[in-house]
């Protein structure tokens, strides 16, 4: 099983949480993170008041997964999701979506502690490595 890491997932391995540390040496070799968490963990470690171990935390943190880019493919997998959500009246944010719409093009369970954020979501395989 192969898993996608979402931005608190990541965030809480980096801060050291037990229970997340743990899973991501159970499952060394099949972790992966899209390129919009990246983005997200990257504005987390170069904001102004933040330490600078931050930064050097996560470059070795990426030693530890594999980045995954939004193709064609996340493209249109997030438009038909947000199209199907929005004539719901289930608005979701988009940066998750687009974290959403990789997991369900690559087949990877996605691995996050907002589950709320993905709750609307069809299809989408998720679990909490915080509880």
């Amino acid at each position: 099983m192969s898993f996608l890491v979402d931005t608190d997932i990541c965030s809480a391995h980096l801060k050291g949480h037990p229970r997340v540390t743990g899973r991501f040496l159970q499952y060394t070799g099949n972790l992966h993170m899209s390129v919009v968490t990246l983005g997200e963990l990257f504005t987390w470690a170069l904001r102004a008041q933040a330490s600078p171990k931050r930064v050097q935390g996560l470059q070795g943190f990426l030693n530890d997964v594999t980045i995954v880019d939004v193709t064609p493919d996340v493209a249109r997998v997030f438009g038909e999701v947000r199209a199907g959500l929005l004539d719901k009246g289930l608005p979701t944010p988009d940066m998750d979506l687009l974290i959403a719409a990789t997991a369900l093009v690559q087949g990877f369970t996605l691995v996050t502690h907002n589950l709320a954020d993905f709750a609307n979501v069809p299809k989408l395989n998720i679990v909490d490595w915080t509880v």
